[in-house]
């Protein structure tokens, strides 16, 4: 597509949609998109690059007909645009080919993939990459993250250098290709976190799961590069079993680098320490003393996507130096531990957790960075695995870290057959025999009620929901700005 193109995307309003749509437009196409209803935060980013969102979807939407139309993965048979698109035989392709086809040729192809870490290790990623092109602009980065990255206020970006760092989704293609978007990536450096089961909507089990990464693992050259997590036997019940990352490893043809807090480890976390929200440690690299880090970001899971990032970055060539300014100005990633808000001493956290061990990470990090507050976790079970039943008994180890428990119904039940679905009771009994306080609200407006009248100063609410959440983000604020005005 060398050529100024009309590319127009059905589900353009998806993070990653949003972000390719971005991309091609800064290459000079002509792009429009459409959805069953534009929203944010994506539809705003949209707005201020000026590409017009068609709602909902319907065939006059692609009159006259584009040169190509990307299809969302999240798109299937019977869209009424997809159905048009088949029909007409409208050239179309999925969001991962096209990455694939118009960007990564020619350039360095750094990719960020597992069950938990992408977004906010990939956001550091870039944030190494730009803070060293600074001096070296040959590391000018190209991004595309599935997040918006705080210290760029965007989810991508072209640079002119040749490195084009990837979030790899493990999640499914399209309609039409049913393996995971990251196959099409083909990276020369890759970054391998945590292997757990996850998207119980399209992957069957573990193995299936494995499988994928495997699969990802294989495509790495022989002069690449992989960083993987290395469990320890301490964090191995919590963060799946070592074997997974282990064996997902085990057939590289290129070099593996570990990294964790093992005492084998080539990249060994040591010292970690947390004061407030300030992360700081040391890293030893094959047992000798390589650096110290201080971030403004709490949590061990992101002291280990940052050493993940960090060691990526120096075995690529990025100086130290840029790597530890870089790490201490992170400003972490919208929606993972975001405070929305502090309104009568109450502080309000937005993350975007969706499984238990996400979940269990994101209750941590907020004890190191609130010591001795009353801290809730508000659940919204939204995503596919957490709404369905397999993770039952670990969602309760997960939130029993909170001292109140508040959990919303699941989400669209009635789309989970009922021998699968989550029973989020089931979960609130298994708290309240552990002795911590909880309970079952059907719905956001139910939620805030309840809470605001109990929120004292000095408690942290972490509102857990990989979506809007029905609105608790803006309802809380103001019932608790409400309250606020009445006592004067």
């Amino acid at each position: 597509m060398r050529d100024r193109k009309h590319i127009h995307l059905i589900g353009i309003c998806g993070t990653a949609m949003a972000s390719l749509a971005g991309l091609l437009q800064l290459k000079g196409h002509r792009i429009t998109g459409s959805d069953q209803a534009a929203y944010p935060p994506m539809s705003e980013l949209l707005e201020r690059l000026r590409i017009p969102i068609a709602e909902p979807f319907a065939e006059v939407n692609l009159e006259p007909h584009p040169d190509l139309v990307i299809v969302g993965n999240a798109m299937s048979r019977g869209n009424v645009e997809l159905e048009y698109v088949l029909d007409q035989r409208i050239p179309f392709a999925s969001l991962a080919a096209v990455i694939h086809d118009e960007f990564l040729r020619g350039r360095e192809s750094l990719v960020v993939a597992g069950t938990h870490g992408k977004t906010t290790t990939t956001s550091m990623l870039a944030w190494i990459y730009e803070t060293a092109a600074k001096q070296r602009p040959e590391f000018a980065p190209s991004f595309l993250i599935g997040g918006v990255a705080e210290n760029f206020g965007t989810s991508f970006q072209l640079g002119d250098g040749q490195p084009f760092i990837l979030e790899g989704d493990e999640y499914d293609t399209a309609f039409f290709d049913k393996g995971p978007k990251f196959m099409h990536y083909f990276p020369d450096a890759l970054i391998l976190t945590h292997v757990e089961f996850d998207h119980a909507d399209i992957y069957k089990d573990l193995d299936a799961v494995k499988t994928a990464f495997k699969r990802l693992v294989n495509l790495v050259p022989r002069r690449g590069r992989i960083v993987a997590f290395d469990a320890t036997a301490h964090n191995a019940a919590e963060s799946g079993s070592p074997n997974h990352v282990d064996e997902c490893v085990s057939r590289a043809f290129c070099n593996v680098e570990r990294y964790g807090f093992k005492a084998n480890s080539m990249w060994r976390i040591v010292d970690l320490a947390h004061e407030g929200s300030r992360s700081s440690w040391r890293v030893l690299r094959a047992g000798e003393p390589w650096t110290e880090f201080s971030m403004p970001v709490a949590g061990a899971h992101n002291a280990l996507n940052a050493t993940a990032a960090a060691a990526l970055a120096a075995g690529q060539g990025v100086p130290l130096e840029s790597i530890v300014k870089a790490l201490a100005t992170f400003r972490s990633v919208k929606r993972r531990l975001e405070v929305v808000d502090t309104i009568d001493g109450v502080t309000i956290i937005d993350d975007f957790a969706h499984h238990p061990t996400a979940i269990r990470e994101t209750l941590k990090a907020l004890r190191d960075a609130h010591p001795g507050t009353r801290l809730w976790a508000v659940l919204e079970p939204r995503s596919n695995t957490l709404r369905r039943n397999v993770f039952e008994h670990e969602l309760v180890d997960s939130l029993a870290l909170a001292d109140e428990v508040v959990m919303a119904g699941v989400f669209k039940m009635e789309s989970i057959p009922e021998g699968e679905r989550l029973h989020p009771e089931s979960v609130v009994n298994g708290l309240k025999a552990r002795g911590i306080p909880a309970e079952l609200l059907q719905d956001a407006n139910a939620i805030v009620e309840s809470i605001a009248p109990r929120l004292r100063s000095g408690d942290v609410v972490a509102i857990l929901s990989n979506g809007g959440f029905d609105g608790i983000y803006e309802k809380l604020p103001r019932q608790l700005s409400a309250r606020a005005a009445k006592r004067g």
